[in-house]
């Protein structure tokens, strides 16, 4: 039965308001999308540094850490799953979650137990809601993370990694789904594997005139690992932290804009219906009033 024009105009204002909040999300989630981008920036001098400070470590050293000694029989891996807090981001945290189980079907087909490390309420619901176990959860702080957030993480995770054979959180290899940023179109899951550390140097070779610097570890290189390691960890945590929040405002701008191009959509459509129904009430009152005159007329004749 088709809708009457006062239920079209009623649709219509609630398309309408239904547009103004998708499209001030879109307007937020592209502002939000520029100070992402400004905060990985900011940190990128600090991670680089680090990075060949934990190199040359590596390097000029034959020091076995426990924090990249590579176990014999590893049995256990624990998996941290980076996802959103918030919804309507498009299919954002679902593929995080889609690589997470691959991930966990790998280490299966290994003969490895996988545990459960989640950040964001929304990979939080998706595993409680299938009753699986989640060793550790955080949540709060997706679309804007914070460095204490990645410490608080990472210093689970290096106890979990060094705890004793015995212990029940005890395992051989960590893991870090979370979603990459490439550009404002492209965001893909990765999958890295944090612990053991595997510090990859540059692959720029130094010029022919330039002279590489002398390495002297005070008061010994094993205390510098166990000072640098712990801090390398939390930089990458801290960097996946911020590449999974700028995919998440990505895609929530883009979803936010297509659900605005679809409340623009439906509102043209209701506005032609109403026209038509307008016109087509128009033309019946119209009819009826010139059936009212001719019968009118038509009864004066009759009486004449």
């Amino acid at each position: 039965m088709p809708a009457s024009l006062r239920q079209l105009r009623g649709r219509i204002k609630s398309v309408q308001a239904t547009k103004k909040i998708t499209r001030a999300m879109e307007l937020i989630a592209a502002s939000r999308i520029i100070k992402a981008q400004q905060r990985a920036q900011a940190a990128a001098p600090y991670a680089r540094e680090l990075t060949r400070a934990v190199s040359a470590v590596a390097t000029y050293s034959n020091v076995d850490h426990p924090l990249t000694s590579e176990p014999e029989n590893p049995t256990r891996a624990a998996v941290l799953v980076v996802t959103s807090d918030r919804g309507l981001a498009g299919s954002y945290s679902s593929s995080v979650l889609r690589e997470a189980e691959r991930l966990r079907e790998l280490l299966r087909e290994d003969g490895k137990e996988t545990l459960l490390y989640v950040t964001g309420r929304k990979g939080v619901g998706y595993y409680r809601f299938r009753n699986r176990p989640i060793v550790a959860s955080w949540t709060g702080f997706s679309d804007a993370p914070t460095y204490q957030a990645a410490r608080d993480i990472g210093q689970r995770l290096i106890a979990a990694f060094t705890a004793d054979d015995d212990a029940d959180e005890r395992v051989d290899e960590v893991h870090v789904v979370y979603t990459r940023f490439r550009t404002m179109l492209v965001q893909e899951p990765a999958t890295v594997r944090l612990l053991p550390l595997e510090v990859v140097e540059g692959e720029e070779k130094p010029a022919a005139d330039e002279i590489l610097p002398l390495y002297d570890f005070e008061p010994s290189a094993e205390e510098v690992l166990d000072a640098l390691l712990p801090k390398y960890v939390e930089s990458r945590l801290f960097f996946s932290l911020q590449q999974a929040s700028a995919s998440e405002l990505a895609a929530r701008q883009r979803a936010m804009k297509s659900a605005t191009d679809n409340a623009e959509e439906l509102v043209k459509k209701y506005t032609r219906v109403a026209n038509q129904a307008r016109q087509a009430g128009i033309t019946q009152e119209i009819s009826e009033i010139v059936g009212g005159v001719n019968a009118f007329a038509d009864a004066n004749a009759g009486r004449e």
